[in-house]
Parts: structure tokens; sequence; C-alpha cells
């Protein structure tokens, strides 16, 4: 059988009107003396898809990649994979492998002879082992480099290589701990899309760590927002960033802009607030919280639906006067700093003119907050 549907077949062994997750977690707790690395947390990873924990440095994605792969083992609660309770069960038995940052290649190994090394260790006879390496190294496209050792090869080149040495043993769940973190920001970009597209054609469930908002965003089809050992928000990409629930997920995903703000009227659905901008409609979505005239609530706008007019219409709804005070062109886009009476605000405008964009430091505009661009926090 083809490497490639083999492993799909591994992913998706029985089809089933309600499959079972790749990955389960039931209040998973990890504690290290006084610090509480992971809380009571529950998720569960569908099979086949692209799942990525993202956050920032400290709060949990690490161990509890650590805790699936059997490097760890949590102080509470359940783990199952593929069904499967994995409590007391080695790392070595698990159906997962894991690609780590650092590449962990032996180096006096040439890469065929890296790519066969588990292969070997599971008594892989001879004939299957050879066509499952070169099938590996055709798919990641490193068959030009079988001979060559880690220390001839690019940062790239032994990122491919350290993916390929996962996959050829097949596993129902891979396991990515920042592998492109080490790579420059063109290359990183470039296996980005390549991984993606890999995931795709292989099926394999895919868990990748990162606290790279773009990277998760790209690739992910959800993505499990964490902050101190909690997970803040899962979902779609589109869903985090376009509907946050949270300050943290508003401004960790992206930038955003934070409105203080307190009900003046609801009808239908539409709110009314009171902001330090002036008074702004809303809409509201079908699930947002019940709140009354008075009740205090939080607003969250992206800079880049912040729309920049030089008009003075006083029909245009939620405007108001702002002025400049700094602009920084970044190639693609220009990043606004604006000035109003209630206070400092950003814009990011798509540069789609040739040559400067229109707009000077010190020039005064009207801002408009778009209703259905306003977000109402949970917090």
């Amino acid at each position: 059988m083809h490497l490639t549907a083999e492993l799909k077949r591994k992913a998706d062994p029985v089809a089933t009107s309600a499959p079972t997750p790749a990955i389960e977690m039931a209040e998973i707790s990890r504690r290290f003396g006084d610090v509480t690395a992971l809380a009571q947390v529950s998720l569960s990873v569908r099979r086949g898809e692209f799942f990525s924990l993202l956050g920032p440095s400290g709060c949990g994605k690490t161990t509890l990649l650590r805790i699936i792969a059997g490097l760890d083992i949590p102080d509470e609660g359940i783990l199952r994979i593929a069904g499967q309770d994995a409590a007391g069960l080695p790392a070595h038995k698990r159906p997962v492998n894991t690609v780590f940052q650092s590449y962990a290649l032996f180096p006096h190994l040439n890469v065929r002879e890296n790519l066969e090394f588990g292969l070997r260790m599971k008594k892989t006879p001879p004939a299957e082992r050879a066509r499952r390496v070169s099938e590996i190294m055709e798919l990641v496209e490193i068959s030009e480099l079988s001979s060559r050792r880690p220390s001839q090869l690019s940062g790239g080149q032994m990122q491919r290589v350290a993916l390929a040495r996962a996959i050829v043993n097949q596993p129902q769940v891979l396991l990515l701990d920042e592998p492109l973190g080490a790579l420059d920001l063109k290359l990183r970009k470039q296996l980005q899309l390549e991984l993606h597209a890999l995931q795709q054609r292989l099926g394999t469930t895919f868990i990748y760590v990162t606290h790279d908002q773009e990277e998760a965003l790209v690739m992910s089809d959800r993505i499990a927002v964490m902050n101190a050992g909690r997970i803040e928000q899962l979902g779609a990409g589109c869903d985090l960033y376009e509907r946050p629930r949270t300050r943290f997920i508003a401004q960790f995903l992206g930038s955003c802009n934070i409105l203080e703000a307190a009900v003046q009227g609801r009808t239908g659905g539409r709110l009314e607030v009171r902001t330090k901008f002036g008074n702004l409609e809303m809409d509201l979505g079908p699930s947002a919280r019940p709140l009354s005239p008075g009740d205090a609530c939080t607003l969250a706008v992206r800079p880049e639906k912040v729309a920049l007019r030089v008009d003075r219409n006083p029909h245009n709804a939620n405007c108001f006067p702002a002025r400049v005070a700094e602009l920084i062109y970044t190639g693609s886009e220009t990043q606004y700093h604006l000035e109003a009476a209630g206070g400092m605000l950003k814009a990011w405008v798509l540069n789609t003119r040739v040559g400067h964009q229109g707009l000077h430091a010190g020039e005064e505009i009207q801002v408009q907050l778009r209703s259905d661009a306003l977000i109402l926090l949970d917090d």
C-alpha cells in the first residue's frame, strides 16, 4: 500500500457516525511545586485535523504536549489516545511521534540512516523499511539529501528530515513543538504552507505548539488559545480573530483597540453605548449576554476595521474627529496612531496606491467605527 494511503487508513481506521477523537483530555492538571502549569484542561482533538495550541511562554502548551507524548505525567485527569486510556502507557508504546524545534538528528548518521532508525528499532523488515523511507523522502522532497550528514544540511533541510523521521513511523498523532521557531522569517513562512499541505495529503492528526499567532492562523483547522494553564478560547482561527471573547484573546491574537463603555439602550439586535469617543451603535450577535441601561461593558475593534474619512458628513454614524499623531509605513500597509478627544486609537490601512498613501502626520480626519466592526467582550 502506498505510504500516503496507509497513513490515512491509520488516521481513520473505521468510518463511524461518531468517530473516536484522536485525543481526549478531561480535567488534566499539572503542578510543579507551587506553580500550576495546567489547571483542569479538557480538550478533544478530532482525527485528521491540524490542531494548534497557541499562547505566550509559560501558558502550559508545551506541558500539555509532553503529557500527550508520555514525557510527563499529569497530577490529575484522564488522557485517551484513539479511545485508549493512556494512564501507565509509556512513551514508546503510544501511537504518537514528536518533532522538536532542536531537530534531534543523530549527527553520525546520514539522512537515510536517520529515517531508518525508528524502523530498525521496531524490527521492520529491510525491504519494507527501504520502501517507506524512499517514499517519505520523496513526499518531503529530501531524496537528493539521502547521503548527507546533519552537519551538511541547512536549517530548513534539517527540519524536513526531522519531520520525515517522525512520519515514516506512521503515528496516529504527530506532535510538533515549535518546529519552525529556529528558522528565518522567509523560510518559516514557506514551510508553514508546505507543512499544512503535507498534513492535508497524509490525513494524520497534527497537534502543533506555537506562540506565533500568524503561524497558527495560516495552518490550523482549530486553535486552542491558552493563558495561565487554561484554555481561554477554542475554535477556528477566523472565529477567534473576528469574535474574541476576552481582552486577552483580542490583544494576543493580533492587535486590537479596547474601549470601555456604558450601555445607553438596546433596540432589537443593536446596542447604543457611551464611550470616551462619544455615543456609538453596535450590532449584537444572537449569543450576546443580556445588558441593561447603565451596565458597564468592554468593546474591541481591530485596527484594520477602523475607517479613516476625510469628509465631514455629520450624518455618518459612529464618526468622530481625530488627528494623525504618527504614521508607520510597513510596506503592505500603513499603521496610523490617531489622537482623538477621548484618547488614542490605532488604524491599519492597506497600501493600495503607488507612492504616498494620502495622509500626513498632523492631518485632521474623521474616524468611523462601523457598527458591525465593534465586538462585545465578556470581560
